[in-house]
């Protein structure tokens, strides 16, 4: 049955979340690993396909290959959002005891990824805003002084590491809670906010389990992925709460209208 709110927000445990993200891996480690390994291989096929129309610079070699370039590159957002979609889909099960099957990663859910492009365009927009007038102001300060030019470039990165872990949950909330993006960003807010530090930390420890990975001949970049999306959603659940809201695991999605930008 899929709930009409979500519940209220509960404190996070870093190490708590990373044991469970590590426990959720090892209940179907090759599954994981090898749609890691799968998503790696179709993103780099319609990378190559948009390289292909392009030059060494990144402009169209022609009109015609401007077109090639272009669906290679519209593919790619897609298949980067079905891998997302899929990672949630799937951390979500093995949290919840299960043994996700491949099935579970392959599953096409349209309307989930709408939610998670759009909201995930909407905050980018917004960054791209906020760094706009950023450098808008560095360049005016620079008029006057060199040195104080850097003070709102300061300012911007700051709010952008804030931004950053505020919004860490943006992509659970998107699939699972159907919130427009407004909402979801207000939601990310509202719960993270008050643990910021903590929220902080989880995303070092994320960082340095990816790090593991890419030391580990790259390859261990296929455990490393699948192993964050399951500490992630592994947090997730600690502080937001265990509800479906959506329909994401049953296919039978209730988030909200795609139109909807709030």
């Amino acid at each position: 049955m899929i709930e009409s709110s979500p519940p209220p927000p509960a404190q996070l445990d870093v190490f708590e979340a990373v044991r469970q993200g590590w426990a959720a891996f090892s209940r179907a480690p090759w599954v994981f690993v090898g749609f890691s390994l799968l998503l790696t291989v179709v993103n780099a096929i319609f990378s190559g396909i948009q390289r292909l129309g392009t030059n060494e610079e990144g402009l169209p070699i022609s009109g015609p290959m401007a077109l090639v370039a272009l669906l290679g590159a519209v593919a790619g957002v897609i298949v980067s959002l079905w891998g997302s979609v899929a990672l949630v889909r799937g951390s979500w099960s093995a949290l919840e005891g299960g043994q996700p099957s491949f099935a579970t990663f392959v599953r096409w859910d349209g309307a989930a990824m709408i939610r998670l492009f759009r909201n995930g365009l909407v905050l980018g927009v917004l960054v791209g805003l906020m760094l706009l007038v950023a450098a808008g102001l560095a360049f005016g300060v620079a008029q006057l002084s060199q040195l104080l030019a850097v003070l709102p470039l300061l300012v911007a990165l700051l709010v952008l590491i804030y931004v950053v872990i505020n919004q860490k949950f943006l992509a659970q909330v998107s699939l699972l809670e159907g919130l427009g993006p407004i909402s979801a960003i207000q939601r990310g807010r509202a719960v993270v906010d008050p643990q910021w530090g903590q929220v902080l930390l989880l995303g070092l420890a994320e960082f340095a389990v990816l790090l593991l990975g890419l030391m580990a001949c790259v390859v261990g970049l296929f455990v490393a992925i699948p192993v964050v999306a399951c500490i992630s959603t592994a947090a997730y659940r600690q502080v937001f709460g265990t509800t479906d809201l959506t329909g994401l695991m049953t296919g039978s999605d209730a988030g909200q209208d795609s139109a909807s930008l709030v």
